[in-house]
């Protein structure tokens, strides 16, 4: 029995390992590659302007020297203004109240972080794939079967 727990955390731990050199290596093919109209820049909007958002945004900026945040979006004024001050975007790229994704998927952002309570995660999916936006967005994906 031992042995098979063994083999069984050293497959796993392979797997995990595996599966994240794959992501990176997908990741940085895409950087290198990103049809960004500003030479290379990849131009990011943020949905969800919390607190787990703000950290998501941090984390993004900090993953690659060309990310700029160019659009914000957030059901509370509040939020979202303390994300814009912070991150200096622009007050015409920043979008308020329950249509605000629609309104930030118009813009020219390339990648969208949807980082919003799970409720609002279809709703907010659906749109940007048929945007055709590159995203990333947090776990669970949905809260139900008719959200998957």
């Amino acid at each position: 029995m031992m042995g098979i727990q063994t083999d069984d955390v050293s497959r796993r731990a392979f797997l995990k390992s595996a599966s994240a050199a794959a992501a990176a290596t997908s990741a940085l093919g895409y950087f290198a590659t990103a049809g960004a109209a500003e030479a290379g820049v990849l131009k990011i909007g943020l949905v969800g302007c919390g607190g787990r958002g703000n950290g998501a945004l941090n984390d993004c900026v900090r993953s690659a020297p060309n990310v700029k945040i160019t659009a914000l979006a957030d059901l509370f004024p509040d939020r979202l203004e303390s994300s814009r001050k912070r991150h200096n975007v622009p007050k015409e790229k920043c979008f308020v109240g329950w249509d605000a994704y629609k309104k930030l998927i118009a813009t020219d952002v390339d990648i969208v972080l949807l980082v919003t309570p799970p409720h609002f995660r279809p709703v907010h999916l659906r749109a940007c794939v048929d945007a055709g936006k590159h995203v990333f967005m947090e776990k669970p994906v949905c809260v139900d079967p008719w959200g998957y």
